[in-house]
């Protein structure tokens, strides 16, 4: 998703999709290591999309201590 369309979500549901990110990336990463993982380019994208996620969150957090 883009960070226009994860602005729009509430910190629960952005929570959510962290969780699964890390859930996905962890899967990832066994498949890789036993060899049974083909498509190599989906990890660099995941940690983006975690990326985006935590910043997202952590700008909210920054926020709400702001005030």
């Amino acid at each position: 998703m883009k960070p226009v369309e994860l602005r729009g979500l509430t910190d629960g549901e952005l929570q959510t999709k962290l969780d699964e990110a890390y859930e996905e990336m962890m899967n990832l990463r066994f498949n890789m290591s036993i060899g049974q993982q083909k498509d190599h380019s989906r990890l660099p994208i995941v940690k983006r999309e975690i990326a985006r996620l935590r910043t997202i969150l952590n700008e909210r957090r920054i926020a709400a201590e702001m005030k």
